[in-house]
């Protein structure tokens, strides 16, 4: 099994580990603080070091209960039970943080505002996009909800992190904002993301400790993706 160590820190840089298994050009960590593919999220990109050779890291993905890190071609790879140095692209990953977090922002403005839930979603370190079930939708409405969400932005709400028993985090009311739950049944303990006095929701993502942080938004593009199911893409601020 390999501890998500970004569950629990996701301002985490640098890590040690142990090598689990290896597979071609991957390696199965122990723990890792590169964040594997998933819930629209790319992976990080970085570098994994025996403190001899140096590695980068092209991909990085989820199977079961290991997290697999593929490795750039070398002919040299890390034996099982070697002692690796990681460390993050920071640049790239605190991007991320910032888009996913104006993403779950955007998505409590309009839950709050609209009642609507998400269809879909993606990012990457450019632009973030949701699709959600609204009505009535224009380039003004969505312009109108931009500025909303660079108010809260500004507020600069903490934002929280816990893990909870499935039991105890299905007692929370709308916890799940995607139209359909894609939480397997057989998950035990969920993670949440609370930004505090705004949006609390199931993610197990990487995001920012305040809405501050984010900066602010900018409405990249809209998109009618049928009568009801409306897209707004948005890019960070600095861009």
């Amino acid at each position: 099994m390999t501890e998500l160590l970004y569950h629990t820190n996701a301002y985490l840089k640098t890590f040690d580990a142990q090598v689990l298994m290896v597979d071609a050009q991957r390696v199965a960590l122990d723990r890792t603080a590169f964040y594997a593919t998933g819930g629209g999220q790319p992976h990080d990109t970085g570098t994994l070091t025996d403190h001899t050779t140096t590695w980068q890291i092209i991909n990085v993905k989820r199977e079961g209960d290991m997290v697999w890190h593929t490795l750039e071609d070398n002919d040299m790879l890390p034996d099982i039970g070697d002692s690796l140095y990681g460390q993050i692209n920071w640049e790239r990953r605190f991007r991320l943080m910032r888009m996913h977090t104006a993403l779950h922002i955007l998505c409590g403005v309009i839950w709050r505002d609209y009642r609507a839930p998400v269809t879909g979603g993606s990012m990457d370190v450019h632009e973030g996009r949701l699709d959600f079930e609204l009505a009535d939708f224009s380039n003004e409405l969505a312009q109108e909800i931009i500025e909303r969400v660079n108010s809260e932005i500004v507020a600069d709400h903490p934002i929280e992190v816990t893990i909870l028993t499935r039991e105890r985090a299905f007692q929370i009311p709308d916890l799940v904002r995607t139209k359909i739950n894609l939480i397997p049944e057989d998950i035990t303990h969920i993670r949440t993301v609370n930004i505090v006095g705004l949006d609390l929701q199931a993610d197990g993502g990487t995001h920012v400790s305040r809405t501050g942080e984010v900066g602010s938004i900018v409405l990249r593009k809209t998109r009618s993706k049928g009568a009801s199911n409306k897209r707004i893409v948005v890019g960070l601020g600095d861009a």
